[in-house]
């Protein structure tokens, strides 16, 4: 008689299994080089992050190269001032751009939802100090909500919220492993802030921690409350039911612009001497992968 019970599926076969899984939910899923558009919006966030990067580590690691270079220290401030909100303005655009062309409107009422969840989150932490921390907004992101939030940090959330829970729908694609996905999604939103918090608050002063906290300056206090927040930000996408058009985006396109907006913090910390941060960020994102890997190896996927 046949063999009918397989005890440990090879590597391959738990491969070709979760590639089935997923296939079977993308029917028509198409590459990211299929798409011009895709392509191109990818680039162009990729372009604007190096472009950030290389002006901070040339002009604010080496300040005298401003002479030398023909440009003014206000001229270098105003860029200083620009450059973090173009970089997210055209991250979203770019990140709306792909969603309209892939799934229409669908995605606008989990924007909605996510911008008001976490602009409440981060007028919790400005006012009380919880969940993040005691912290303040400097004028440097532009205008604010009640005079507290920039505008554009919400709109941050989401941009990373989306390909962290879409990142972990891809690890664990099978509906019984929801408990899994929320928990993978939101820790892979924190590994962000490993790199984003110490290039934003010590590297430059895009905001200040009103306390000392161990982790340069932050409070652990924070990477709890981005925990928790990113549980919050991953339970809208499942409850507002975002898995039934997520399946109809590219999982290396959405990976791609995580690691396009990951660039700018880490590679500022990286010309800052930062390296514990980078170092930190690069662990938490291999704990990640190593967290899905596990679970696909033992069928959750």
């Amino acid at each position: 008689m046949p063999d009918t019970v397989v005890e440990h599926k090879p590597a391959v076969h738990v491969r070709a299994s979760f590639d089935a899984s997923y296939h079977a939910r993308v029917p028509a899923r198409e590459s990211m080089t299929g798409s011009r558009i895709d392509t191109v919006s990818l680039a162009l966030v990729y372009l604007v992050s190096a472009a950030s990067l290389a002006g901070f580590a040339t002009f604010a690691m080496h300040p005298e190269l401003l002479a030398g270079a023909n440009v003014s220290a206000a001229t270098y401030g105003t860029m200083m001032v620009l450059a973090p909100r173009a970089q997210i303005v055209i991250a979203f655009l770019a990140l709306g751009a792909v969603l309209s062309r892939r799934v229409g409107t669908q995605w606008l009422g989990t924007f909605a939802v996510v911008y008001l969840v976490s602009l409440g989150a981060e007028l919790a932490g400005t006012t009380v100090g919880l969940p993040f921390g005691p912290y303040r907004y400097t004028d440097g992101l532009g205008w604010k909500w009640f005079e507290h939030v920039p505008a554009l940090i919400p709109a941050s959330w989401y941009m990373m919220a989306l390909p962290s829970y879409a990142i972990a729908c891809w690890r664990f694609p099978d509906g019984r492993s929801m408990a899994a996905r929320v928990a993978l999604g939101s820790f892979i939103l924190l590994s962000w802030d490993l790199a984003l918090d110490p290039a934003m608050s010590l590297a430059t002063k895009y905001w200040i921690w009103g306390t000392d906290g161990p982790y340069y300056g932050m409070p652990l206090l924070n990477l709890f409350g981005w925990f928790v927040t990113g549980v919050v930000l991953m339970a809208v996408f499942v409850v507002m039911g975002a898995d039934s058009w997520i399946a109809r985006l590219s999982p290396a396109w959405l990976i791609g612009y995580y690691s396009a907006n990951l660039l700018l913090p880490v590679g500022m910390g990286a010309a800052a001497g930062l390296w514990g941060a980078v170092v930190a960020t690069a662990v938490a994102l291999m704990t990640a992968w190593l967290i899905a890997r596990a679970g696909r190896a033992q069928g959750v996927a």
